[in-house]
């Protein structure tokens, strides 16, 4: 309340000063007309006595229109361009006010006069108020400006009120790592809540509106206040703050929030915002009933279980009671790392083996089989990395291949009732080693479900994985944070795009629903453009691209396609129960062709021989259109 009493009458105090001196200034302005044009002076120019009169009864009036009109009761730093119409037009009815009353004493000077006036006192309030804004605050706010940020809040509903009250409490309290942070105001949808004000803060517009208001406000931080939003209205909503140079935290969906009885902290669960929050479609969702009894009470193995995509495959299969989870893989710390987060969470609630091997071995293979006997089996090890394989095809086909072969064989002999290989949409027309690999292992699954197995075999295809080891997201940011430039292998390069937890869990439902030789198809909406999602996390980071950050286009890789494809031609589409997966019908393999092929195959990758290696690939995949480099 000191503060607010201490503005205004410093404010007011200026105000007089000025209208009093722009009452002088005038007078001289119209003597020195008077003088240029040769005009009688006692006509236009208010002598010495009026002059005093004239001061008076500006200050007096204007100080009572510009009140009126709210230029006392808004706080400096937030003054606008609406309240710098205000105080012009608070000046000019006072000055009209004064001219009315000055008339009727026979003390008032000619209307040129106040003409000039109103212009000299207008001018000369704003500018004070314009200077004040920019120097003194600026100023004032210095010496923490590391930790002190102007923030927008979009949403004037009970979340931003409790985010409002947080944050004061959060200010109070200089030990709280949240404090100093300055709400300047609020943006919502709500007609009815223009112009209102919401804990002092008032709401200045529409989330259209939310660029302009953060370049006229000076906005540092967005909050998205908004927890019971679709999916759609915050994708909409934060592609408009992605077009600010702002960081943009965001409050939790109302399901995801928690709440102490005692103490609701809200700004404690503000996160920041992900770069899939700008992917454009809604999280794709599952049936977790049919999940539930696909896993409960059996022994499941993961092989790369240490990876970006079997780590999660982990975590998910944890929660639905498994008998036990093998973890295989041939990198130890990744594997590790896992197994002790897992240990931290469930303790001893879940039977947990962690196994360090490699699907290349067929015997270490089989003595895990025969040791643990896994019912459900998820087919995650492979190399996969595109550029990498283009330079060493015989390791690809090694590991992913015949890593794949293994497992099959070892899977069947051992009576696996649901084996489950993740796949990838560049085995769909290959253009590159990695890609016709993981092709050629979807034909090994399908060959062993038409052998009359009693193991169901099935295969999930997806596109990038977003925050995977191999997706671009992690390069960028790594880019980004070291102050280089952000590369981008094509401006016109698209890909389809899917989240860690969502790809799961289309890897666990493909498992529900199998009946054995099924690929599962996500649909996955609209591809993505790279450049347009290297921009979005460039402004995630507060930079503006191609002027903080340079995103530098370097050519496209080895094998590398402008776009990606989820079905070949031949396979058809089918709808299943859950809108959002298909499945592609089976293509009849040739067994003896396969087998002979894989067999010459094996001889060409185990000499190293990558030209053979890489031709008979292509004769093996006929979709396979390699351009050799």
């Amino acid at each position: 309340m000191r503060k607010v009493n201490f503005r205004k009458n410093l404010l007011m105090t200026v105000d007089a000063v000025l209208i009093a001196l722009s009452a002088l200034a005038s007078n001289v302005i119209m003597s020195l007309i008077c003088l240029a044009f040769k005009l009688p002076q006692d006509n236009y120019v208010v002598n010495e006595v009026r002059i005093l009169w004239v001061i008076l009864l500006n200050v007096l009036f204007c100080f009572f229109t510009l009140y009126i009109c709210g230029a006392y009761t808004r706080a400096w730093r937030d003054f606008n361009k609406k309240d710098y119409f205000y105080c012009t037009v608070g000046v000019m009815a006072g000055l009209i006010l004064s001219g009315f009353f000055a008339s009727l004493a026979d003390k008032q000077g000619n209307p040129l006069y106040y003409l000039v006036n109103f212009a000299v006192s207008t001018g000369s309030i704003i500018l004070f108020r314009f200077i004040f804004k920019r120097t003194f605050i600026e100023l004032t706010e210095a010496g923490r400006a590391e930790n002190y940020e102007r923030t927008l809040i979009v949403g004037a509903g009970q979340a931003a009120k409790m985010i409002l009250t947080d944050i004061s409490n959060a200010n109070a309290d200089p030990n709280n790592p949240s404090r100093n942070l300055l709400p300047v105001c609020l943006v919502d949808d709500d007609p009815n809540k223009r112009n209102t004000k919401l804990m002092g803060i008032e709401v200045v517009g529409t989330t259209k509106d939310i660029p302009r208001i953060c370049k006229e406000f000076s906005i540092k931080l967005i909050l998205f206040a908004i927890p019971s939003c679709t999916e759609e209205e915050r994708k909409d909503i934060m592609t408009l703050c992605s077009e600010t140079d702002c960081r943009i935290k965001m409050v939790p969906y109302l399901s995801q929030i928690l709440f102490d009885d005692s103490k609701p902290q809200l700004l404690n669960q503000v996160k920041d915002i992900k770069i899939e929050d700008l992917l454009g479609r809604d999280p794709i969702t599952f049936d977790k009933t049919e999940i539930r009894k696909f896993i409960e009470g059996k022994v499941c193995m993961v092989t790369g279980g240490g990876g970006s995509i079997g780590s999660e495959l982990v975590r998910q299969i944890a929660k639905y009671n498994p008998k036990q989870v093998i973890i295989v893989d041939i990198y130890e710390n990744n594997a590790y790392d896992i197994q002790q987060e897992l240990k931290i969470e469930y303790e001893d609630s879940l039977d947990l083996v962690t196994l360090i091997a490699s699907v290349r071995d067929y015997d270490k293979m089989e003595a895990i089989f025969k040791e643990y006997k896994p019912q459900v089996v998820f087919h995650a090890a492979a190399h996969k990395h595109v550029p990498l394989m283009e330079t060493s095809p015989a390791e690809a086909v090694k590991n992913n291949i015949f890593g794949t072969w293994n497992m099959v064989t070892v899977a069947e002999k051992y009576n696996v009732e649901k084996f489950v290989m993740i796949s990838t949409d560049k085995a769909v027309n290959p253009t590159n080693v990695m890609g016709a690999t993981k092709r050629c292992c979807e034909m090994i699954v399908q060959y062993k479900s038409q052998s009359g197995s009693k193991t169901e075999f099935v295969t999930t295809r997806f596109g990038n994985v977003l925050g995977s080891n191999g997706s671009v997201i992690p390069l960028f940011r790594r880019q980004i944070e070291a102050g280089k430039p952000v590369t981008v292998t094509h401006p016109d390069i698209i890909r389809y795009f899917m989240t860690i937890p969502e790809a799961v869990s289309l890897v666990l439902q493909a498992g529900a629903m199998a009946n054995g030789g099924e690929i599962f198809v996500l649909d996955m909406g609209d591809p993505v453009k790279i450049t347009t999602l290297a921009e979005n996390l460039i402004r995630m980071y507060g930079k503006v691209p191609y002027r903080d950050v340079e995103i530098r286009f370097t050519g496209l890789r080895p094998g590398e396609k402008l776009f990606e494809e989820l079905l070949m031609d031949e396979e058809g589409l089918k709808s299943t129960a859950n809108k959002k997966i298909f499945i592609g019908n089976q293509i009849d393999i040739n067994p003896d062709e396969l087998l002979k092929n894989l067999d010459n195959l094996r001889a060409y990758a185990e000499k190293n021989d990558s030209e053979n290696t890489v031709d008979l690939l292509a004769q093996i995949v006929p979709t396979f259109n390699h351009k050799k480099n």
